[in-house]
């Protein structure tokens, strides 16, 4: 038989990656007690990220570790006593600090992110969108409604338990006086890939909540404007049966392109934001419905409030993308109505100036004809002049002809020569017209 490891199969230049593709962003083991610091940073130009990745290499030299690779897009790497995952997407960036060991003093007073050098941490490119502390620790602190208050500055406690009971999370899903969120991860017995898994879709949940959200003040802003846009077509629309000059059409469609032109800026502005918005919505969702959490009695849920806040936000941003689209199609259609208008008067203009020219055509026609009857008798005229002359000449009378009588009877003659020389000259002009026409149609 035949090695079937000794076959060389011609791959396809993609299959590594895909392969890869699945291991990209790991869930990693964590162990109880644990401090962590997640911060994500919106980047709007390519260099931004890149500006990320070196500041992690020049991290990687202070410390003595070996940094990521050129291609990486996530970099997850043990410092001593603190351990950093470092991830690089499409729009942002995000750095994980995490510390092995249960927090000093009281819950958030040190931080993981408080052992990163200060002066690094200034470098930080983008602007900061989630910044947030996690607390995981084996029931070390009370967790008492009074204690929780506290420990979120008497903001309102969100609580879940999840892993069948194994684990309790606790936020506020607020910013607390050092600028950062807050959550508590209270341990009862799950295992470190468990807990890894956990802190990794609380992580990612909070951070794509706050980038689904981005497009929400976008959407409050130009509603007014979609909304005067609105009324404006009504009006438009109204009218537009009214009209009763060229002037007036040609005004009226003016208005509704400058209409147009401003919508399509603000679609411009949006298609794409609206579009991450509804991919970070369906990542929320996801990470939910992955937490797999319990409703605890007399507390709202953390899927309970974030489906009671982030849903209606998101049908705003959905129903102002729907608004665009719906005006965009009555704009196109007052358009396209004023632009019939527009077009039928224009044939009915060139209409009146196609029977215009026909009569001046069919008047030059026949002065035409008379200038042409004239030219024959003046050519004519001058013919038979000069045969006049060359009667005179020649000795006619010793020939037996009189000079008078030749003369009367070449008259018919010249004229019926000159009239057929003058109609094939005429002939022979429009046959070529005709060639030429056909030759540039």
């Amino acid at each position: 038989m035949d090695n079937c490891g000794e076959i060389k199969y011609q791959f396809h230049p993609m299959r590594d990656a895909l392969y890869n593709e699945l291991h990209i962003r790991p869930f990693h083991m964590l162990e109880s007690p644990q401090q962590v610091t997640h911060l994500a940073a919106c980047c709007e130009t390519p260099d931004a990220l890149q500006r990320s990745y070196d500041l992690i290499s020049e991290l990687c030299k202070r410390y003595e570790v070996n940094p990521p690779q050129a291609d990486a897009v996530t970099f997850y790497q043990n410092f001593g006593n603190f351990t950093i995952n470092w991830e690089r997407h499409v729009e942002f960036y995000s750095l994980t600090i995490m510390q092995p060991a249960p927090p000093q003093g009281k819950p958030f007073e040190y931080t993981a992110v408080d052992l990163l050098p200060s002066d690094w941490l200034k470098q930080l490119p983008g602007l900061m969108i989630a910044a947030f502390h996690m607390i995981i620790d084996d029931q070390q602190f009370n967790y008492d409604e009074h204690s929780l208050s506290h420990y979120f500055e008497g903001h309102p406690v969100m609580m879940s338990s999840a892993y069948g009971g194994k684990t309790q999370i606790h936020t506020a899903f607020k910013l607390h006086g050092d600028g950062y969120g807050r959550f508590m991860i209270c341990h009862k017995g799950m295992s470190n890939s468990q807990t890894g898994r956990l802190t990794r879709r609380l992580i990612d949940l909070e951070t794509y909540r706050l980038l689904s959200l981005l497009s929400l003040p976008i959407a409050k802003r130009i509603s007014p404007q979609l909304l005067n846009m609105d009324k404006q077509m009504a009006e438009i629309l109204t009218v537009v049966a009214k009209l009763d000059s060229a002037s007036s059409e040609r005004q009226l469609l003016e208005k509704i392109t400058q209409i147009e032109a401003q919508l399509e800026t603000y679609r411009a502005e949006t298609t794409q934001r609206f579009s991450a918005t509804q991919a970070y919505h369906q990542l929320v969702k996801d990470r939910l419905e992955r937490i797999n959490e319990e409703k605890i009695d007399g507390y709202l849920s953390i899927g309970e409030f974030v489906s009671r806040r982030l849903n209606p936000a998101l049908r705003t941003c959905e129903s102002v993308q729907t608004w665009m689209e719906n005006l965009s199609k009555r704009i196109e259609r007052a358009s396209d109505l004023m632009r019939t208008r527009v077009n039928l008067n224009l044939q009915d203009q060139n209409r009146s100036q196609l029977s215009a020219m026909n009569r001046r055509s069919r008047l030059q026609f026949r002065l035409q004809e008379t200038v042409e009857g004239l030219s024959i008798a003046a050519i004519s005229y001058y013919a038979i002049g000069l045969l006049s002359y060359l009667f005179k000449g020649l000795p006619l009378k010793q020939w037996g002809l009189d000079s008078n009588m030749l003369l009367a009877c070449s008259i018919p003659v010249v004229l019926l020569t000159i009239w057929f020389i003058t109609r094939r000259i005429k002939r022979r002009l429009i046959q070529d017209q005709n060639t030429s026409n056909e030759a540039e149609g």
